[in-house]
């Protein structure tokens, strides 16, 4: 607290509204002039079509199925949500579609229609620039787990939350530099994938509102990622937030709620345990995975570091004092009337003004602080 008496409060994030393409109702009895047909007899040639085309944005699709047309609505219907499904990227750019069709017991002309949220050129563009900043910000030899930050924190830092909610794609969140969290889950899916890292789209609520961001596997093990929620409202330039980075399904339940299972990869373990491994057992990277395990603050779970008392709050901040910091996050036993007289003796080490940000630590009766101050 500066001496002024003002405290910081800790800044909202907003929630998020997911587009919800929905199909349009069927007419079985309209027929189209037959044109530029072509002839489809199986399943797998069924999907892998509409596939094509929905990669392809096309909009009007017309061919010929041959088979039994008695259960074809039932097929056109489970083919399109399965070519949808097959590519996360497509199922959440199709903005709505629409199937038609006609013809006797083994034969029938099929139309289907389509309208999408991005162009060919759109996504063109967007798989461009992708490629362009993975060569900036990957790096020869890094490990995936560098790799998953690197991309997290590019995101944070070059895109803004949408308020107006009218930006729905990576396309609008690259051009315009705001987008909604379908837009940040659909960039974040494209540039992981593009390192080779396995990753979902996950929908559900949170805030009280329609929601999506990522799950990513990481040595085999799933875990949670919004870039979304880690990008403050109103955007905060050069500032990145790593609070929902990496959870397992409990640490990111607290406040997010997202389909039954069964729909998406259990996230069993917190990221924090995997990177304490990785550290007595990465050889030549162990050293990058301590940096991790730091940049993301997860010391503050060993209690023996825990600070009570102006003394060792002091002897801390002295240290980083001498690398030139002006910020400082850090465990705090105690209560928080407690740490407000603790900071009080920092003016002592010449500070002009001191704000802070507190939480609880989870499972703790301590509490987490970062505090910043000028000199």
């Amino acid at each position: 607290m500066g001496k002024n008496g003002k405290r910081v409060i800790t800044i909202l994030l907003a929630g998020c509204l997911i587009a919800v393409a929905l199909p349009r109702t069927v007419d079985l009895d309209q027929l189209y002039a037959a044109s530029g047909t072509s002839d489809i007899s199986t399943t797998t040639d069924l999907r892998q079509t509409l596939l094509t085309a929905m990669s392809q944005r096309t909009e009007e699709l017309v061919f010929t199925y041959k088979g039994d047309v008695k259960g074809l609505k039932k097929q056109l219907q489970s083919s399109i949500d399965e070519a949808m499904t097959s590519d996360p990227y497509i199922q959440y750019t199709v903005k709505s579609y629409a199937f038609n069709y006609k013809g006797s017991n083994v034969s029938a002309e099929v139309h289907v229609n389509l309208s999408y949220r991005e162009t060919k050129e759109q996504t063109d563009y967007v798989n461009r620039k992708v490629t362009s900043v993975l060569k900036e910000i990957i790096a020869p030899g890094m490990t995936n787990h560098e790799k998953v930050k690197a991309i997290h924190d590019w995101i944070v830092l070059n895109l803004a939350y949408d308020t107006t909610l009218q930006k729905y794609t990576a396309y609008d969140g690259l051009v315009t530099g705001s987008t909604v969290c379908q837009g940040y889950s659909l960039l974040a899916y494209r540039m992981l994938e593009r390192v080779g890292i396995d990753n979902r789209i996950v929908e559900g609520t949170a805030g009280d509102q329609l929601h999506a961001w990522n799950i990513v596997k990481l040595d085999g093990k799933w875990y949670h990622m919004d870039t979304t929620w880690d990008d403050p409202t109103p955007d905060r330039k050069g500032k990145v937030s790593h609070n929902y980075y990496l959870l397992s399904d409990d640490e990111m339940a607290r406040d997010h709620i997202w389909s039954g299972k069964g729909k998406y990869p259990a996230a069993a373990d917190p990221y924090r345990k995997a990177l304490q491994t990785l550290m007595q057992t990465g050889g030549s990277k162990a050293a990058a995975y301590q940096k991790l395990y730091h940049t993301l603050e997860y010391s503050l779970y060993d209690e023996k570091d825990a600070i009570s008392g102006h003394s060792a709050l002091e002897t801390k901040v002295q240290n980083v004092l001498k690398d030139g910091g002006t910020t400082f996050t850090f465990r705090y036993k105690g209560t928080e009337s407690g740490l407000v007289e603790d900071l009080q003796h920092l003016y002592q080490l010449g500070m002009k003004s001191i704000s802070y940000y507190v939480s609880k630590m989870e499972d703790t009766t301590d509490l987490r602080v970062k505090i910043n101050w000028t000199l």
